[in-house]
C-alpha cells in the first residue's frame, strides 16, 4: 500500500516559514556577534593584538608591527526540535496550525542559539557586577569607562544584554528614559521591548539571562568582534511520514556553536533584580 504523500509546495513553504520565523523571533544575539558560515565540523576565529606605530630612518625599512595572533577554535554541535503530527490532524492543509508549528520549532532553535552564545560569553574573566543595587547610572558609567580604558572600539558595535528585571531598572533611570537627555527619537517607552543606544552601548532585554542568588540575573556587555558564532548548517526542516504511527514527523534542525574570542571585549555582569 502506498504511503500518504505530502504536497511538495507545503514542505517548501513550511521550511521557508521556519527559517523566516527563526530570523524574526528565534534569536536575539546571533546578529550581534561575528559569524562564520559554511563551517565543516570545526573552525578557527582569529584574535589579533594591538599594533604600535613606529618611525623609520631615511631610506630604512618600515618596521613591522608584529601583531600577536591568537587562534580560538570551536567545534559545531547538532541540535534538533522535532514534532509528531497525526495524519488525521490535516495539519498539512491548515495554514494557521502550520504557522504555529513553524514558530514553535524556530523559537526552540533560536533559544538554543542564544544559549550557546550566552554559555560562551560567560566564560569571560572580565566582570562588572552590581549585586547590591542592580543597574544604576553610576554603574553604567563605570561600564563605559571599562570599555574605553580597554580600547574596545566605540564603533556602534558594543552591546549589553540584560534580564527583563534589569531592563525595568534602566527604564527608571532618568538619563536613559527622559526626552530631556536623549531626544524623542530614542525614548524607550515608545516600544519597551526594543533595543536602545545609550552611553556607547546598544542595550536590550533578554529572557535567557541566567538567574543568580540574591535574587538577580547575569547580564552581558560585549563587542561584536569579541564573540564568534560558527554555522555548519543553518536552520532547516524535513517532513516524513511514519506508517507505524500514522503520523508525520517534522524535524527542525541546525548545526552551530559559539566561542569567546576576546575576554577583554566581553564582560559578565551579575545584577540584582
Amino acid at each position: 500500500m502506498a504511503l500518504p504523500t505530502i504536497d511538495t509546495a507545503f514542505v517548501e513553504e513550511f521550511e521557508a516559514g521556519v527559517h523566516l520565523a527563526y530570523q524574526r523571533m528565534g534569536s536575539k544575539l546571533r546578529g550581534t556577534v561575528r559569524t562564520k558560515t559554511g563551517v565543516k565540523n570545526k573552525t578557527t576565529f582569529q584574535k589579533i593584538g594591538k599594533g604600535t606605530a613606529q618611525q623609520k630612518a631615511r631610506h630604512g625599512d618600515v618596521p613591522a608591527m608584529n601583531l600577536d595572533h591568537t587562534n580560538v577554535n570551536v567545534t559545531l554541535e547538532d541540535w534538533f526540535a522535532g514534532e509528531w503530527v497525526d495524519d488525521l490532524d490535516q495539519l498539512r492543509i491548515n495554514h494557521d496550525e502550520m504557522v504555529v508549528a513553524q514558530q514553535s520549532g524556530a523559537a526552540a532553535l533560536g533559544r538554543k542559539t542564544d544559549e550557546q552564545l550566552i554559555t560562551a560569553m560567560e566564560t569571560t574573566t572580565s566582570t562588572h557586577d552590581e549585586a547590591t543595587n542592580g543597574i544604576t547610572k553610576a554603574w553604567a558609567l563605570e561600564l563605559m569607562e571599562l570599555f574605553g580604558a580597554g580600547d574596545v572600539p566605540d564603533d556602534g558595535q558594543r552591546y549589553v544584554s540584560v534580564a527583563w528585571e534589569n531592563w525595568s531598572q534602566l527604564l527608571n533611570i532618568t538619563e536613559f528614559a527622559s526626552q530631556d537627555f536623549i531626544g524623542a527619537a530614542e525614548l524607550p517607552f515608545k516600544n519597551a521591548t526594543t533595543a536602545k543606544e545609550w552611553l556607547s552601548f546598544i542595550w536590550f532585554p533578554h529572557s535567557g539571562m541566567n538567574a543568580i542568588s540574591g535574587p538577580g540575573h547575569t547580564g552581558l556587555a560585549y563587542h561584536r568582534n569579541a564573540v564568534g558564532h560558527a554555522i555548519g548548517a543553518d536552520v532547516s526542516s524535513t517532513i516524513a511520514f511514519h506508517n507505524d504511527k500514522d503520523s508525520w514527523f517534522v524535524n527542525n534542525k541546525m548545526q552551530m556553536n559559539a566561542v569567546l574570542i576576546d575576554a577583554e571585549g566581553c564582560f559578565s555582569l551579575d545584577l540584582k533584580d
